[in-house]
């Protein structure tokens, strides 16, 4: 993707988001949706290169796997289960819910490795608050939502 074709993705994100949040927010919903794309990515990249796993055994990524938490959390410092990678999200299509992501980045903050604390946690708070600032129902939240984050799936991380 060249700079052109990134600066298109960005202004059609901020195009989603017009009106809904203001102006200075848009950095925070799209920052904050690409940085845990690229979070479940490594983890994605991370779980099939050194621990084996096939593409087809990502769907067996879950907390009830004690073993591939805890070498997640002390390897990468964090563990996302399957329903809560970015990649799911956008398999979902239109049953994508904005509960999804607020599901998602609670379980993220909980499931930090000890020794990452400092570098992980808290990181999504300002997306996470801001989930509930534009909007009156859940419904319309997750249209915008799922425009936005498909729009971010094209963008290389």
């Amino acid at each position: 993707m060249n700079k052109q074709e990134l600066a298109s993705k960005i202004w059609a994100g901020a195009n989603e988001l017009r009106g809904k949040v203001s102006a200075s927010d848009y950095k925070d919903y799209m920052l904050g949706f690409s940085f845990y794309k690229f979070l479940s990515n490594k983890e994605e990249k991370y779980v099939r290169e050194k621990l084996y796993f096939e593409k087809e055994d990502i769907p067996d990524l879950t907390e009830d796997d004690v073993d591939t938490v805890d070498n997640c959390r002390s390897n990468i410092g964090y563990f996302i289960a399957n329903e809560n990678l970015f990649s799911n999200w956008i398999a979902k299509g239109t049953d994508f819910q904005i509960k999804d992501v607020r599901t998602a980045l609670s379980a993220f903050d909980r499931l930090i490795g000890d020794s990452y604390l400092k570098v992980y946690s808290g990181i999504f708070t300002t997306l996470q608050t801001g989930l509930d600032s534009f909007w009156t129902q859940d419904f319309e939240r997750s249209k915008v939502i799922r425009k936005l984050i498909t729009l971010i799936n094209d963008i290389p991380v």
